[in-house]
């Protein structure tokens, strides 16, 4: 009888022993799995601690620290690279608009001199090919562009009626320029919304600018009390629009390439990190891009 009842305690003090480590175990990864998310979403060179002796926990918390330190690694050659691509792309692109500069204004004083109808076709040529490089110019501050998307959001209360209002503002002389009239209804209750007042920019400027690319003298935007801002204009090229593409980084609505599409895509990179949503539709012969906060 003894002989049983010290079995039993024996296997009863074992198993409790047994259910306490694995509830330490389970208790040091419940922890593990907290800190980690924590420590992957921000800027920091923490790793994880636990209080556990257990040898299987320990070397789990290992490997994980070792691993962080490569992947901070990784994102520090990453963001160095993309500094450096965008700093050569910059100084490339400045490097190409002052020899062009000069030589679209040479190619002026010659329109005004007399040319011989063989002359003029030759000088036609020459402009045309300026003009592309001039785009090509463009697309690689673009480009540059798209590196430069920030990986936090500072967030505030904002106002998004006042944002829009003044995003479109600063596109006076270039709505002129090009002979456009936008039709803005904005309306007049004062929307809030926690966000980023920087991005909200960025966002409007990028789909402004594409608008102008395509518009036939025709741009309007609309926002409605609820945040649902509504940017649309007609164009030739909407046949060949593919919705489904528009919001890719390289896509491009006309065949010409005149446009590479990065700045669409920013756009629904910002709205995503605003935690708002975006969507493009074509109707009635009109491409509309509707946003919501």
């Amino acid at each position: 009888m003894n002989t049983w009842f010290y079995l039993f305690l024996i296997v009863l003090v074992i198993s409790t022993l047994l259910v306490i480590k694995i509830f330490m175990m389970k208790r040091e990864i419940n922890r593990i799995c907290k800190t980690l998310p924590k420590i992957l979403n921000t800027d920091t060179n923490n790793t994880i601690t636990i209080d556990s002796n257990d040898r299987t926990i320990k070397k789990l918390a290992n490997t994980l620290n070792e691993n962080l330190k490569k992947l901070r690694k990784l994102e520090l050659e990453y963001k160095n690279g993309n500094r450096e691509l965008k700093s050569s792309i910059t100084d490339i692109s400045h490097d190409l608009r002052t020899p062009l500069t000069a030589i679209r204004g040479y190619l002026d004083l010659m329109e005004d001199g007399k040319l011989s109808t063989e002359q003029g076709k030759y000088l036609k040529t020459i402009e045309d090919k300026v003009l592309e490089l001039t785009d090509l110019t463009e697309q690689l501050f673009d480009f540059s562009k798209s590196l430069d998307i920030p990986q936090e959001v500072k967030k505030e209360m904002v106002c998004i009626n006042d944002i829009l209002e003044d995003t479109i503002a600063s596109f006076y002389g270039i709505f002129k320029k090009y002979d456009i009239e936008p039709n803005v209804e904005i309306c007049k209750k004062k929307v809030e919304r926690l966000s980023n007042e920087t991005m909200l920019k960025r966002i409007f400027e990028n789909i402004i600018s594409n608008a102008i690319k395509y518009s036939e003298k025709e741009f309007t935007v609309k926002m409605s009390s609820d945040g649902i801002i509504e940017f649309s204009n007609t164009s030739t090229e909407l046949e060949h629009v593919d919705l489904e593409k528009i919001f890719d980084r390289y896509y491009t609505l006309r065949s010409a390439k005149k446009s590479n599409g990065i700045g669409l895509s920013i756009a629904k990179q910002l709205v995503d990190m605003c935690e708002g949503s975006i969507d493009a539709k074509i109707e009635n012969g009109r491409l509309l891009i509707s946003i919501k906060f």
